[in-house]
């Protein structure tokens, strides 16, 4: 078919050549019409817009279906920050889907999330194990995360074995709530830690060797038991090889303060194991060099010193029953022999005697013989055939005095602590070595024997007849004051005239001693003669010294000087 438009338009040009032929060929001239055949139909160019439009939706089409791989579906608490279209899946920061719908599920426990996966290494993505999360700006203890994610929004972000494990695909995932703290694929160990506690650790807390970060602890559960918990921790490569079967963990938390002998010492660890908790390790016997398998399983000490110390074996239990207050001991509390302790405490309980229609305190321990040296592996070894700890060990122990008896551990705060010691005077006790757990004999503390002393003095006390006395005494007080009164009255003048007379006598006796009196004189000339006396009998003892016949013959006559 023929446009009319352009026929008219081709019309209109005809019409205007002739008319200008006509014009040049003059006036007058006959003009002849051009004939010519109408031209058969063709289709237009203007079809040929849909026909593309239409291959290149077919080739789209064909392009998406090679690209778009299976659709997966990911549960998370809450779906803040996702949006349909916008939301992109990634895997090591690139881009391999994006989110293309969003519901809540059924029982609006969940909500589920449907995530587009591109066809290619979409095998990787749907295998058992891959770990699904939403990358959100995160402030921790630990660090900072997903900054990035402020300006192009949040993101799904996936983590999956470097390999393919075989199994057939997985096309429903739970997603994680926080990020894991290690991928797949990264170099280094994973061990076992447990302890009665978790403490200060979170999950994202540092574990140190000398002082140096390599680890870091990756997750925590309760132990079937419900009586521990395990603390799983990762050891990045190629740090892992100094973990042996000879290292030994403990809590590296917060500020650890002790006095002893050497003084006050502080101990702290990095700031951020002070704020997020830590855990550092060492090995006790450096000869050691084999490493740990993967997942063993190691004991978290509470501190280094108990950590590195010497293994204390299994320990046995053991019951003391206390008649007196156990005010101010603790469960924890140590069981102490001499300065070392041999055990702690691990409950206290309020007990009644059918017998002696009493209550006592019921304190249950734990020992461990282990601390008792080569003293317990000798005796271990002589009595081979019993086994039980208690049988050998605290047996003759007891017979000869051993007791337990709570003490004062701190005066200022009212601590005790149970003291294992002998008393060699203590009461026999009956002790069953055999028991299970076994029955330790006790003995009444210091503080509670004093008290027991001092009720004892106060019954004596009690017991004298104070008011018989108080009436005696009043009585003799009584006949006391007639007395003095009696004797103020009548004795008081004799004795004031026998001393006026007694002052005369003196003064006579002095005028008699005088210097100047004639009884002075008299004695002076009686001692010139009887010293002269003693001359004399001086002058005769010499004589007779040297003349002894004289008693006898008598002196003999003056010899005559013979003249010459």
């Amino acid at each position: 078919m023929t446009d009319p438009s352009t026929t008219s338009e081709s019309g209109a040009g005809d019409k205007a050549g002739e008319d200008g032929d006509a014009r040049s060929a003059g006036r007058g001239a006959v003009l002849q019409p051009d004939v010519r055949p109408r031209r058969e139909g063709r289709i237009s160019w203007i079809w040929l817009v849909p026909l593309v439009a239409a291959l290149v939706g077919a080739s789209l089409l064909v392009r998406n279906w090679m690209h778009t791989g299976p659709t997966i579906t990911i549960s998370f608490e809450s779906a803040e920050g996702l949006e349909v279209g916008q939301t992109k899946i990634r895997y090591k920061d690139v881009v391999i889907g994006a989110v293309s719908g969003i519901k809540v599920s059924s029982d609006r426990s969940k909500v589920l999330v449907s995530a587009d996966l591109n066809r290619e290494g979409s095998e990787y993505i749907t295998q058992k194990g891959s770990r699904f999360w939403v990358v959100r700006p995160r402030l921790g203890i630990s660090g900072v995360s997903g900054l990035g994610t402020l300006l192009s929004g949040a993101y799904i972000s996936v983590d999956a074995a470097e390999s393919n494990n075989g199994d057939d695909p997985v096309y429903e995932f739970e997603g994680l709530e926080k990020p894991p703290e290690i991928t797949s694929g990264r170099p280094g160990t994973r061990y076992t830690l447990y302890a009665p506690d978790l403490g200060s650790l979170e999950i994202g807390s540092p574990v140190y060797f000398r002082r140096i970060q390599v680890g870091r602890v990756i997750g925590y559960d309760l132990g079937e038991d419900g009586k521990s918990v395990n603390i799983q921790v990762f050891i990045d490569a190629p740090n892992d090889k100094f973990v042996t079967s000879d290292t030994r963990f403990w809590n590296a938390s917060g500020i650890n303060l002790s006095l002893d002998a050497d003084g006050f010492n502080v101990q702290t660890g990095s700031l951020v194991s002070v704020m997020a908790g830590g855990v550092a390790f060492a090995s006790a016997n450096e000869a050691n060099t084999e490493p740990a398998k993967a997942d063993s399983r190691f004991a978290l000490g509470a501190t280094r010193i108990e950590a590195m110390a010497d293994p204390d074996g299994p320990p046995f239990p053991i019951e003391l029953h206390f008649q007196q207050s156990v005010r101010g001991l603790k469960v924890g509390a140590p069981v102490d022999f001499r300065g070392l302790e041999l055990g702690k405490v691990i409950d206290i309980d309020l007990e009644f005697n059918q017998k002696t229609k009493r209550f006592y305190a019921l304190v249950k321990a734990e020992l461990y013989p282990l601390r008792f040296g080569a003293v317990y592996e000798n005796m271990m070894k002589m009595d081979s055939a019993t086994g039980y700890p208690g049988a050998v060990l605290l047996g003759p122990l007891v017979k000869h005095g051993l007791r337990g008896q709570i003490r004062a551990a701190n005066l200022l705060t009212g601590q005790q602590y149970v003291a294992l010691d002998f008393f060699p005077d203590a009461e026999p006790a009956d002790f069953d070595a055999k028991q299970v757990p076994v029955t330790m004999p006790t003995i009444a503390g210091n503080f509670d024997r004093l008290q027991q002393q001092i009720s004892s003095i106060v019954g004596k006390l009690d017991a004298i007849p104070f008011e018989g006395i108080s009436n005696d005494l009043r009585s003799s007080l009584t006949s006391m004051t007639r007395l003095l009164k009696r004797f103020e009255g009548e004795l008081t003048p004799q004795a004031a005239a026998m001393l006026k007379t007694a002052q005369k006598s003196l003064k006579r006796i002095d005028q008699v001693l005088a210097e100047d009196s004639s009884l002075s004189g008299n004695v002076e000339r009686t001692l010139t003669e009887i010293n002269g006396a003693a001359k004399s009998l001086r002058a005769l003892s010499d004589y007779l010294r040297t003349n002894p016949s004289a008693l006898i013959r008598g002196r003999a006559a003056d010899a005559l000087p013979v003249s010459p």
